[in-house]
């Protein structure tokens, strides 16, 4: 079948390409297939490279999301792909998930009307499964399928159904605020920018832009609790800086609460 998702990592040695039916093919820069993976979820709904370029994953009927590594010598020659780890414990087809900026952490949304949030810094090749860390609840991902985007601090977790938006704080699992009908067609596709400042959306030819208020309350929250425990004063310091200069962007906002 066709391919429908293509991508290609940062580190610039592989790309890969996934079809709708069960298949991901990784092809070196020369256009030669480097391996071939059957992901028996299936179908595929959604496919990704890990920002480390370490890993790809995907996710489809199954009640799972699926991660293997792609494997290279010192020298750079390609190796093989082996899998990694598995993200298991919905109890439904996934629609969608989402590395963090260091792929140490993963999100999820599901059919089950739930997303997770996992810590996957494990060690797979000792057979570690990575920790959920959180779930909440999202009851429009049971009727239709969404998209979802975490922030590069992971802080923030971001929703697309239909043409709305809904953003959540990770730590507490809260929906912090919605962006109604913001497009005139099904969201495609969410994406922060790599500063955590910005949330794109596409959809109806047009992509949309958003503050991260959310991730400026969010960051706000750390500072203080972090200052509650720092010991040193260089610490309190870098830590009030840090929190004065969330707090102004949320002023800058008109999202400061008194």
């Amino acid at each position: 079948m066709p391919p429908w998702c293509a991508s290609a990592p940062t580190a610039g040695k592989f790309i890969m390409t996934a079809s709708s039916d069960t298949t991901i093919l990784i092809w070196n820069l020369k256009g030669q297939v480097l391996s071939t993976i059957n992901t028996n979820q299936m179908n595929n709904a959604h496919a990704a490279i890990s920002p480390c370029s370490r890993f790809v994953a995907s996710c489809g009927f199954t009640p799972d999301v699926k991660v293997w590594e792609v494997c290279f010598g010192k020298k750079g020659e390609f190796q093989e792909v082996v899998r990694a780890f598995e993200l298991k414990g919905h109890s439904a087809a996934v629609h969608s998930f989402a590395f963090s900026n260091d792929s140490r952490r993963m999100a999820s949304v599901s059919k089950d009307g739930t997303w997770k949030l996992w810590d996957t810094d494990v060690e797979y090749k000792k057979q570690q499964d990575p920790y959920l860390l959180k779930t909440g609840r999202f009851e429009e991902a049971s009727t239709m399928p969404c998209r979802l985007a975490l922030s590069p601090d992971t802080h923030v977790l971001a929703l697309a159904s239909g043409t709305s938006i809904h953003l959540y704080n990770t730590r507490r699992g809260d929906k912090e605020e919605s962006f109604e009908q913001v497009h005139a067609e099904c969201i495609t596709d969410l994406a922060f920018d790599v500063t955590g400042r910005f949330l794109a959306s596409c959809g109806d030819r047009a992509v949309r832009i958003f503050h991260n208020t959310p991730g400026h309350r969010a960051v706000v929250e750390e500072m203080q609790s972090l200052l509650k425990r720092a010991t040193s004063e260089s610490t309190r310091q870098r830590l009030q800086q840090q929190l004065a200069q969330a707090q102004e962007a949320l002023k800058s906002l008109g999202a400061l609460k008194k």
